[in-house]
């Protein structure tokens, strides 16, 4: 008998731990002026997505090893030639006029949304997965979106790609892969990528990073299925809380889209735990959303990458792609007013 109730009450102990991985996400007291989306490679292209589809809930974007918005235009060739190796280069003004009809046409958000934005674009030299001209033709959309438009004089625009690194995000730490593209796909370049995107997102911080102090919740991302369509997301995604959200202060919001093969189903808690983004976090009083992707062959997605080429059907793109509108629930969800 007492082996009886022993059992059942590890069983207890494992189901209540089953149910605070699967719990709803936190809502917070939001900030809305202070609402981005970062992302590497895939994510990157997400990211943009992400900003040009609902400007008015993000109007900065950082993009490391990303390219343009709209570059595949919905076909995988694309995705992997042009948007990839650059060759042949994307071109950034026909980009630019597309996403001005798409936006007139209602398929993503008012573009002068973006008037007070921030777009910070980090690529490496030594990167051979996303070319650099690829990622430095992102960088000439941006601003030729701007300079086209009087109304967008006051997006900020910042292209850092003089760096030496290879296809991943930079952190703080040195080591022997930064010249590498390798699982974790986290380079320790000596260069603290995160700080950095904070910085130039948020600007300065009120005080240093130092160690992350507020905690990493696991949330069940099922719960914000758009009409209960499937976003082709794994079932959990990770959010980063600093100590002043979790005591109800006023927060900022940092959406992080990990890249492919960057999933936690591949690299664990690594991206979500590692990158640099939580100790930041808590620096600047912002929360940060890690959604996370699942991989499949049905639509083929092997490596887990989030959709900026179509396979989660025609609209991907823009105001009714199930993932950026799965996107949109979870952070309403956390306190973004509608």
């Amino acid at each position: 008998m007492r082996c009886w109730s022993s059992l059942m009450g590890g069983l207890l102990m494992l189901a209540g731990t089953a149910w605070a991985a699967d719990a709803p996400l936190p809502a917070l007291k939001l900030d809305p002026s202070r609402v981005a989306v970062a992302g590497l490679s895939s994510g990157a292209y997400m990211a943009t997505q992400a900003q040009l589809a609902y400007p008015e809930l993000f109007p900065s974007a950082a993009l490391v090893a990303g390219g343009p918005f709209g570059c595949s235009a919905g076909r995988l060739d694309l995705a992997l030639s042009t948007c990839m190796k650059g060759a042949p280069e994307p071109d950034p003004a026909a980009l630019v006029a597309k996403a001005r009809q798409r936006s007139k046409a209602g398929e993503l958000g008012s573009l002068q949304a973006l008037a007070h934005g921030k777009v910070y674009l980090l690529h490496g030299k030594d990167d051979t997965v996303v070319a650099p001209v690829v990622a430095e033709s992102a960088a000439r959309f941006y601003t030729l979106l701007r300079d086209s438009d009087p109304a967008l004089k006051g997006l900020q625009v910042h292209d850092d790609g003089g760096r030496a690194f290879a296809h991943n995000l930079p952190i703080a730490a040195s080591g022997d892969d930064c010249e590498k593209s390798v699982s974790p796909y986290l380079g320790h370049c000596n260069f603290d990528a995160a700080g950095e995107i904070f910085a130039q997102l948020y600007g300065p911080p009120a005080h240093a990073a130092r160690e992350a102090k507020g905690e990493l919740r696991r949330f069940n991302q099922d719960t914000y299925r758009p009409d209960g369509a499937d976003a082709f997301l794994a079932p959990s995604g990770y959010v980063y809380l600093p100590p002043d959200c979790l005591a109800g202060k006023r927060c900022g919001l940092l959406v992080a889209f990990h890249g492919c093969k960057q999933n936690a189903d591949a690299v664990g808690e690594a991206f979500v735990k590692d990158a640099g983004f939580n100790r930041w976090a808590d620096a600047y009083d912002v929360a940060v959303l890690y959604p996370q992707t699942r991989a499949s062959t049905a639509p083929l997605n092997p490596q887990a990458c989030w959709d900026w080429w179509g396979y989660s059907g025609d609209n991907y793109d823009s105001r009714q792609g199930v993932q950026l509108r799965w996107l949109v629930d979870a952070v309403r969800a956390m306190g973004l007013p509608h």
